[in-house]
């Protein structure tokens, strides 16, 4: 698996990158859910996809749309160019032509993280299976050895075509309170839950080089651009950060896919 370089990344320099980021941020940034909150919400099982499973949490006032007149060419290019769209990539869903990316950093470790995959996700699956948004997922390990094993792991599922039920399984299997020990117990057992066809290749896997150089190649390119927390996500040309609730999403993608069509 060759990683390929980002060509708007080097050209547009890493401290430029590290301004842009962390710009976009400052103005789309919605405060976090605590921690409490948080595991309260990744715990209740959604009703319906009407329904909001997050009561407990203040819902954020979704990000505006940018006024014509104050919209920065250069920072939307950037982030436009963060989605790599390519078809070998074994962590994304969703076509590669789709209209609109949206890119999460996440560590499996991280109960933020959890929270969204096992709350917000879900409403948000039906965007990608009726082609309008791309998910591609970015290894951000921030929490030690164990977190880059987890991210292995998935990579290996995902050499098999399973990474995105490796990640669902693997965040549901984990307690929402701090940083879980994920072993070779814990991923072995979310192989075999998932139906991975070749366990001999997916242990195998969990010892390769390469897997573990993806997975340090994406925690260091993040780290480059300034992100230091999970999750955080890249949806279009906007930033959100942290685990907000499916609402917040939805009205970005809304606002993203106007955008795209006026490309």
């Amino acid at each position: 698996m060759e990683m390929r370089h980002r060509p708007l990344l080097a050209a547009v320099g890493v401290a430029v990158a590290v301004l842009m980021i962390a710009g976009l941020a400052f103005l789309s940034a919605r405060p976090a859910p605590d921690e409490r909150q948080v595991q309260e919400a990744a715990s209740a099982p959604p009703t319906t996809p009407a329904a909001s499973p997050v009561p407990a949490v203040s819902e954020p006032p979704a990000p505006q749309p940018v006024p014509e007149e104050e919209r920065d060419p250069a920072l939307e290019a950037f982030l436009l160019g963060l989605a790599r769209r390519d078809s070998d990539d074994t962590t994304a869903v969703g076509p590669v032509d789709a209209p609109i990316v949206m890119i999460e950093w996440a560590d499996f470790r991280c109960p933020y993280c959890s929270a969204f995959a096992e709350v917000t996700l879900p409403q948000l699956r039906h965007h990608f299976d009726e082609g309008t948004v791309r998910y591609e997922f970015r290894d951000l390990a921030l929490f030690g050895e164990e977190s880059v094993y987890a991210a292995v792991a998935a990579r290996a599922a995902g050499e098999q075509g399973k990474h995105h039920e490796f990640m669902n399984v693997l965040y549901a299997a984990l307690p929402n309170d701090g940083h879980p020990v994920v072993d070779k117990d814990v991923v072995t057992e979310v192989a075999m839950q998932i139906g991975v066809p070749d366990m001999a290749k997916f242990d195998a896997d969990l010892e390769s080089l390469e897997l573990r150089n993806a997975v340090l190649t994406d925690t260091n390119e993040a780290r480059s651009m300034g992100l230091s927390s999970v999750p955080v996500f890249v949806v279009g040309t906007q930033v959100i950060q942290g685990a907000q609730p499916p609402q917040v999403f939805e009205q970005v993608i809304q606002q993203e896919l106007a955008k795209a069509s006026n490309r």
